[in-house]
């Protein structure tokens, strides 16, 4: 039995159609009133019926004894229930959940007698580097002030599945960049979308590396069904600038591209309007001091080490912006 905590997310709904399909046996975690309509949708997109509602159980990553109810009989855990979020207002939320929720998982795993634990980390838990300075495995974390609150929690998670693999536990840490795939549109890489198509004028300066949720998925049981243990992986298809991402939108979606490069100076304004509208709606602006600043930033990763290990060829991030923008 293979168990997935956030299985209504991104990652997690397609890492359960892959697994599915793959004929394994599942165990679907989602938090007590979580909507599935979602993972529903997905799972219609790839023309698949939606999947039983006995893979569906009840539980929370922060309530210790309801994990150890769910893991009964489970071999196999992909750890991807986490907040992600750059508002300074979820930091509390940020570290109960991701750092908190992870002790916990690992903590029950090997309670449980759990063989393996992927555990879904981010880019943003190796740090910031110099712009346009190749990040690798072996990047080591530094304090800095571009770290923004989901870092610092992604970090924090990280520290509790290797203090697990030095008690016994075999574990695996993927850690994707900007990921791209049907979803929620309110969140992630789904709200880029978004903009683009209510017609978003202005693009950030910066780079980044974006990958397909398919080879997210597909690379996390690979990994997970090897015999690689205790490592790392980065998770990143092409390294592209905004720009180029946000035309791949704006020609999916049949509409203008935004043409107007966002300075520094005009992100720093745009992140503090954004703040006061969000004061006003009582919602989480797109637009955050931690992403108007990683907008500016080139950041570079190497994705060398998992293409060696398991010979992958990558899905281009052109067809994962179309498969995207394809579930609208």
């Amino acid at each position: 039995m293979i168990l997935i905590t956030g299985a209504t997310g991104l990652v997690g709904s397609h890492l359960l159609l892959e697994l599915l399909r793959n004929g394994k046996q599942v165990r679907a975690l989602k938090r007590a009133g979580s909507s599935t309509s979602t993972v529903d949708r997905i799972f219609a997109h790839y023309n698949l019926p939606a999947p039983a509602q006995s893979i569906w159980v009840e539980g929370d990553v922060t309530d210790y004894f309801s994990l150890l109810d769910a893991m009964e009989g489970v071999e196999q855990i992909y750890h991807c229930a986490a907040v992600v979020s750059f508002s300074a207002a979820d930091e509390s939320n940020l570290s109960k959940v991701n750092v908190e929720g992870t002790a916990n998982v690992v903590n029950a795993a090997m309670e449980k007698g759990v063989k393996k634990v992927c555990h879904v980390s981010s880019v943003a838990a190796l740090g910031r580097a110099d712009n346009d300075k190749i990040m690798t495995e072996e990047t080591v974390w530094k304090i800095s002030n571009k770290n923004s609150a989901y870092a610092i929690s992604k970090y924090g998670a990280e520290r509790e599945v290797w203090r697990a693999s030095e008690e016994g536990l075999d574990v695996v840490i993927v850690n994707p960049c900007i990921i791209i795939g049907p979803g929620d549109l309110t969140k992630s890489s789904g709200r880029m979308i978004q903009s683009v198509r209510k017609g978003l004028r202005f693009y950030p300066g910066g780079a980044n590396s974006f990958i397909d949720v398919r080879d997210v998925a597909k690379i996390m049981i690979a990994l997970t069904e090897s015999e690689i243990k205790n490592e790392r992986f980065i998770l990143a298809a092409e390294n592209l600038d905004y720009k180029k991402v946000f035309d791949l939108i704006a020609a999916a979606l049949n509409k203008p591209a935004p043409s107007i490069r966002a300075t520094a100076l005009m992100s720093a304004l745009a992140w503090r309007a954004a703040w006061l509208a969000g004061l006003f709606s009582n919602s989480n602006p797109f637009i955050t001091r931690e992403t108007a600043m990683t907008g500016q930033q080139r950041n570079v990763y190497s994705n060398k080490k998992v293409k060696e290990k398991l010979n992958w060829n990558f899905i281009p991030v052109k067809e994962a912006v179309e498969n995207a923008c394809k579930f609208l």
